[in-house]
C-alpha cells in the first residue's frame, strides 16, 4: 500500500511541473492579448482572465469524462489555438509596414476593444483548460487504483491528483500574469514567442484529436508516449529560449542603456 502512495506522490510532483509549464504559457498569453489596452483596462482584463482560468479549469475537472471522450471539443480547442498563434506569427513576420500608423490606431481604439479582448482571453483560457485537464488525466490514468473509491467518473485517488495539480497551476497563473506584463515591456520578442507557444500547444491538441479512437489517424497511445512527450517539451523549451535571446530583445536593452 505504501508503494502506491509513493507512486501517487511522484506522479503529483510531475503533474505540478507540467501544469506549471502550461500555466506559465497561459499567463504569458493573457499578458500578450491584453497588451494593447490602456493600463487600467489591461489590469482589469488580466484579472478577468485569471478568474476565467480558475472557472474553466475547475469546470473541466467535473467534465473530465466529457472532455476526454468527445473529440470535437478537443478539435475546437486545437483549431482556436492554431488560428490564434499562426495569425499573429504571420502578422509579426509580414505585417511590419505602416506599423507606427497601426499602433496609433490601436491606441485610439483601445478603449473600445475591452470586451472583445476579454472574449479572446476567455477562448484562450478555455483551450488551455482543455489541454491542462487532458494532460492531467493522461498522467493520472497510468496510476494504480487507490482504495478511495470512485469520484467524478474516475478513481478517487487519481481525481485528487488531478485536482491538486490543477490548483498548483492556477496559483502560478495568478502570480505569473502580472510579471509577464512587465517582462513583455523589456523583451518585446516574447510576444511572437508567446503565439508560437500557443500554436505549438494547438499542435499538441491536434495530435490528441487525431489519436482519438473515433478518428484513429494516429495510435491511441501516441499522444501519451515518451517519444511525443519529449518532442513536445523539447520544442517548447527551444521556442522559449529563441524568444528570450532574440535580437529584438538585445536591441531594446541597448536602447534602454
Amino acid at each position: 500500500m505504501d508503494s502506491i502512495w509513493l507512486e501517487y506522490a511522484w506522479a503529483l510532483l510531475i503533474l505540478i511541473g507540467l501544469e506549471g509549464l502550461l500555466s506559465a504559457d497561459n499567463a504569458l498569453v493573457l499578458a500578450v492579448i491584453a497588451k494593447h489596452l490602456p493600463e487600467d483596462q489591461k489590469k482589469k482584463a488580466i484579472n478577468y482572465g485569471i478568474i476565467m482560468a480558475f472557472v474553466f479549469r475547475f469546470g473541466a475537472l467535473f467534465a473530465i469524462s466529457f472532455i476526454a471522450n468527445v473529440w470535437q471539443i478537443q478539435a475546437i480547442g486545437a483549431a482556436y489555438l492554431l488560428y490564434l498563434g499562426i495569425k499573429h506569427i504571420i502578422k509579426a513576420r509580414f505585417g511590419k509596414e505602416n506599423e507606427n500608423i497601426r499602433e496609433d490606431i490601436k491606441e485610439d481604439a483601445a478603449g473600445k476593444k475591452f470586451w472583445p479582448t476579454v472574449g479572446k482571453i476567455a477562448l484562450a483560457d478555455l483551450a488551455f483548460a482543455i489541454d491542462s485537464i487532458l494532460a492531467a488525466v493522461a498522467l493520472a490514468l497510468g496510476l494504480p487504483d487507490s482504495p478511495l473509491g470512485d469520484f467524478g467518473g474516475m478513481d478517487g485517488g487519481k481525481f485528487v491528483v488531478v485536482v491538486l495539480g490543477g490548483i498548483a497551476g492556477l496559483v502560478l497563473i495568478k502570480f505569473a500574469a502580472t510579471w509577464f506584463v512587465k517582462l513583455l515591456a523589456e523583451r518585446p520578442a516574447l510576444e511572437t514567442t508567446a503565439y508560437a507557444i500557443v500554436a505549438w500547444v494547438g499542435v499538441k491538441l491536434t495530435v490528441i484529436t487525431l489519436a482519438h479512437e473515433d478518428i484513429g489517424l494516429l495510435s491511441h497511445d501516441f499522444p501519451h508516449s515518451t517519444v511525443w512527450t519529449l518532442i513536445f517539451y523539447v520544442v517548447l523549451v527551444l521556442i522559449a529560449l529563441a524568444g528570450w535571446f532574440a535580437p529584438a530583445n538585445k536591441k531594446r536593452a541597448q536602447t534602454d542603456v
